[in-house]
């Protein structure tokens, strides 16, 4: 492409202005009939030329193709039954409706392959904003997302700049089955009830149960406990520990047929059971004014059970007591 183009040493308005006096001039000189009037007009037009600075441009451009992002859900809420096979076959005809673009050079593809994130879940969006900032914004032809619709991040999509198409894995009619944990305590004191809130509840189009679903109860691995819980209300469950330390309990709901998965059919819960009362064994020596302090302060304290010991043979004494 070849073209002249104008780099001006004045802005262009004061260039017209300039351009406009020397118009003036001429045609003073030309009604005075003023000799050699022509060859101001051309030194002026010389000037005029020079401080719009001209040159001859000539630039070799190459086609660019522009870019289409694939993001694949890899993610383990689409691994589920069908759904791999689902999304390879949408894979395989996209592949081939896409080739024909790309064999002329005008589209290029990139696979981007996203998995959980652990407690992040499926950050789809992000891998999508991360690939398309190594892009000129021009050069995006849009975005296609191979999906189940579990996205965690699809606030962010409003920035991406171009069209965004979704693919979704699965069936209209899949549904699922999964306890929630809504509070839990931490600690716990041992023979006092606690209370731990869950929810029993039903994602997708679920089949009739009557509202109601079993649920099982088991603390450290004992028998468990059945009860039937209302689908969808949180239910508060009153436990007691009988030990100290870490007491686990296990919540889980039998599986329904037609459900995705079982995975989400159970929850764990640890609480650790401490003592209403600290059970403290202080042993001394020698009595100095520091194990008075200790004795006192643990004694002050109507939630401490103190045992106190003292040991007044010195070990250097040799008698034939056993040490």
């Amino acid at each position: 492409m070849s073209m002249i183009a104008f780099d001006p040493q004045l802005p262009l308005g004061l260039i017209a202005a300039l351009a406009g006096l020397s118009l003036a001039a001429l045609l003073l000189a030309l009604w005075r009939g003023l000799a050699g009037w022509w060859l101001r007009a051309l030194a002026a037009l010389v000037l005029l030329v020079a401080l719009a600075q001209p040159s001859w441009r000539q630039e070799d451009r190459l086609p660019v193709a522009d870019i289409a992002l694939v993001v694949i859900d890899e993610s383990a809420s689409n691994r589920i039954g069908l759904r791999p096979d689902q999304v390879a076959e949408a894979l395989e005809g996209l592949g081939a409706r896409l080739d024909r673009l790309v064999e002329t050079g005008g589209l290029e593809l990139r696979e981007i392959r996203v998995r959980d994130r652990g407690e992040d879940g499926t950050r789809l969006v992000s891998a999508l904003a991360e690939a398309a900032a190594e892009i000129p914004p021009d050069r995006i032809a849009g975005a296609i997302l191979v999906t189940d619709g579990q996205v965690h991040d699809a606030d962010a999509l409003a920035e991406f700049p171009g069209p965004v198409h979704v693919l979704l894995s699965g069936s209209a009619a899949d549904w699922d089955r999964r306890i929630v944990i809504e509070t839990a305590p931490a600690f716990a004191i041992i023979d006092e009830p606690v209370s731990v809130t869950l929810r029993v509840e039903d994602i997708g189009v679920a089949p009739e149960s009557g509202g109601f679903a079993p649920l099982t109860i088991a603390l450290d691995g004992t028998m468990p406990l059945r009860f039937d819980v209302p689908v969808g209300e949180s239910v508060t469950v009153p436990v007691t520990l009988g030990r100290g330390g870490a007491n686990v309990l296990e919540f889980a709901t039998p599986q329904v047929a037609g459900e995705l998965t079982e995975r989400n059919n159970a929850a764990v819960v640890s609480i650790n059971g401490v003592r209403d009362r600290l059970r403290v064994l202080l042993v001394s020596g020698e009595p100095y004014p520091g194990e008075r302090t200790w004795r006192n302060l643990l004694k002050s304290d109507s939630a401490v059970d103190l045992v106190h010991f003292t040991i007044l043979r010195p070990p250097e004494k040799q008698d034939f007591v056993p040490v």
